[in-house]
């Protein structure tokens, strides 16, 4: 190539117009098209997975007695119903030829375990009760978030036993745990996991569970916690319920702006560990077509929102109810009527 001739100067570059930065509703509006073509086509496209089939189950009777005798028997007959429920499961399980859901369920139905409602079908529900809930002072009714179903319950299980060991061994009060897996969880990351759907669909029958509850112990203190999606779940559910505390941890959000769009007299309490990834998810809600929105909106650990903050340690997403940690000591407090550490 020839050298520039002397004195010659090279034409400047052009300078490209800045593009304007978008607005923040252009923004949400570019999110959700983005989040729509992500997952509407992958949905509509596949087939749903597979189930593992399950036989339906032949109903509950609903608990009628406040009197703890009569209760005990109640609730007995309901664990042995459930028992039934779980060995059928687990033999249509096995003969389908799904080792590991098998598996899972001869676990639940072992001796001891004591299910006040178990259906194997649509990815599975189970309501599973640990301590004495005849006579119960302290009840917590637990909620999990996403990726809980029956193949990974014992995930979900070692965490309700840790709390209720935890209550056992630090309250002067007879303690029960509820672990309510009422409602098909999504998938982390999935398209049903961005949305209230699921949780729409739960909150009635956890709603509907709550009362049941506090009709045959209505001494009993009852307090509602959710971890993650389930805190979505929680939130809808909460409205009027007769509950001391709605406790919501490693939550995306809830659907409203502030605390008191729960519309509810109980305690509304929230904590978020350090290392939870949560926290990076963005507290927005977009609306979508078809009448569903995009995300869950406030953070409940923001000031903004109003609940009452404790300390959830510097765990991860999976780690508050670790035995020994923060997060669950300070969860038990709650449950106890006592008053955590701040954050």
């Amino acid at each position: 190539m020839a050298p520039l001739a002397r004195g010659y100067r090279r034409a400047p570059a052009p300078v490209r117009p800045r593009r304007p930065r978008p607005t923040g509703r252009l923004r949400r509006t570019l999110l959700a098209a983005l989040v729509t073509a992500a997952v509407a086509v992958p949905v509509a496209g596949a087939a749903r997975p597979a189930e593992v089939p399950a036989p339906a189950p032949a109903g509950v009777t609903r608990l009628t007695s406040a009197e703890p005798t009569a209760l005990a028997g109640e609730l007995a007959a309901r664990y042995a119903a459930g028992r039934e429920e779980l060995r059928a499961a687990e033999r249509t399980a096995d003969t389908y030829g799904a080792r590991r859901r098998a598996a899972s369920l001869r676990a639940m139905a072992a001796p001891g375990r004591t299910f006040l409602s178990f259906d194997g079908r649509d990815g599975g529900r189970s309501v599973e009760v640990l301590g004495d809930l005849a006579r119960a002072e302290r009840i917590a009714v637990l909620v999990p978030g996403s990726d809980t179903g029956l193949d990974s319950y014992g995930r979900f299980r070692a965490g309700a036993t840790a709390l209720q060991e935890t209550l056992r061994r630090e309250s002067g009060a007879r303690t029960a745990v509820v672990a309510w897996l009422g409602y098909r969880t999504p998938a982390t990351g999935s398209a049903a996991s961005l949305t209230p759907g699921r949780a729409e669909q739960a909150a009635p029958a956890l709603r509907s569970f709550v009362e049941e509850l506090s009709a045959v112990r209505p001494g009993a203190r009852i307090t509602l916690l959710g971890h993650s999606y389930g805190s979505v779940v929680c939130a809808l559910a909460a409205a009027g319920l007769p509950v001391a505390a709605v406790v919501l941890f490693g939550s995306p959000g809830t659907g409203f702006d502030t605390a008191a769009g729960l519309r509810t007299s109980a305690a509304v309490w929230a904590g978020r560990a350090a290392e939870d990834w949560v926290g990076e998810v963005p507290h927005l809600r977009v609306p979508l077509p078809l009448g569903t929105e995009l995300g869950f909106g406030t953070d409940p650990v923001d000031p903004a929102f109003g609940a009452r903050r404790f300390a959830a340690g510097d765990g991860g997403h999976s780690d508050y109810l670790v035995p020994g940690s923060v997060p669950l000591r300070n969860l038990a407090r709650i449950v106890d009527g006592q008053e955590p550490d701040r954050a």
